[in-house]
């Protein structure tokens, strides 16, 4: 069938507020999503939490120290691609070198036009939205939560469908 989900190419978030389904890109990123994948299958995402969120932005998350200046320690080369970032986009985080994304990425809560071409987009999110949008946001021009919401688990969805 046409519309079966790739599930080796499909993300579960779990967050306190609901189930985030993302559908991975490997035409946009194949080195992000396998990277992700990759992560995601070591546990690294689980308890992570979403350190900067700027209300009708984004939400990060994915640093280890849970401040934004951490990483796996794995630089990855940028995939810049002409896919725009729209509400749900799961694109890559990275410091002014265009080769610096480790592990942090977000997710956009709208159409932000000025990031595209400039960062790594890896997904979509194609179900769960309303959950990303109840993520806590931060205060202030730097969107840094006091007390913030974790990701409980980042799995692959072919795990999770065949156990």
């Amino acid at each position: 069938m046409a519309d079966t989900p790739d599930l080796e190419n499909r993300l579960y978030l779990e967050l306190d507020h609901g189930r985030v389904v993302i559908d991975l890109r490997p035409d946009l990123a194949p080195n992000h999503v396998a990277r992700i994948k990759e992560l995601a299958r070591e546990g690294y995402y689980d308890g992570i939490v979403f350190h900067r969120v700027i209300a009708d932005f984004m939400a990060q998350t994915g640093c280890p120290k849970g401040n934004g200046t951490g990483g796996s320690g794995k630089k990855l080369k940028a995939e810049f691609s002409d896919a725009p970032h729209i509400r749900g986009t799961c694109s890559m985080a990275r410091t002014a070198d265009p080769n610096s994304a480790d592990s942090q990425w977000f997710i956009c809560f709208g159409t932000t036009p000025h990031l595209n071409g400039q960062y790594t987009v890896w997904g979509q999110v194609v179900d769960g939205m309303e959950a990303v949008d109840k993520i806590k946001k931060g205060s202030g021009g730097n969107g840094a939560v006091n007390d913030p919401d974790r990701i409980l688990s980042l799995s692959v969805a072919a795990d999770k469908e065949a156990a």
